[in-house]
C-alpha cells in the first residue's frame, strides 16, 4: 500500500455485519457471487470486485441523498451528530 493510504476502515463499527451482508447482496446482483469461495474473494478478477464496490458506493450515495432530501439538511455530518469543525481539505 502506498505511503499515506490507510486502507479500508469501517468508521461505524456497529455497521460491520450490515456492510458485509450488503457486499454479498451486491455481488449477487452483479453476478459474481458464484465465484466467492467460502468468503475468499481472491479468485475474482479485480474488474468484478470493482463493479461490486462501485455499485455499493452508488447505492450508499443514493441513500445519503434521499436522507438529506427528506431532512432538508445539506450537511450529512450534522445529521449524524458528528463534529463539523474539521479543517478544510487542501
Amino acid at each position: 500500500m502506498a505511503a499515506g493510504q490507510r486502507g479500508n476502515r469501517i468508521l461505524v463499527q456497529q455497521a460491520r455485519d450490515a456492510l458485509d451482508q450488503f457486499k454479498y447482496e451486491v455481488a449477487n446482483e452483479v453476478g459474481v457471487s458464484n465465484q466467492i469461495q467460502g468468503g475468499y474473494w481472491g479468485a475474482i478478477p479485480s474488474a468484478d470486485c470493482g463493479a461490486v464496490g462501485g455499485q455499493m458506493v452508488r447505492r450508499m450515495v443514493a441513500l445519503a441523498e434521499q436522507q438529506m432530501a427528506q431532512s432538508g439538511s445539506s450537511n450529512p455530518a450534522q445529521q449524524a451528530g458528528q463534529s463539523t469543525d474539521a479543517p478544510p481539505r487542501q
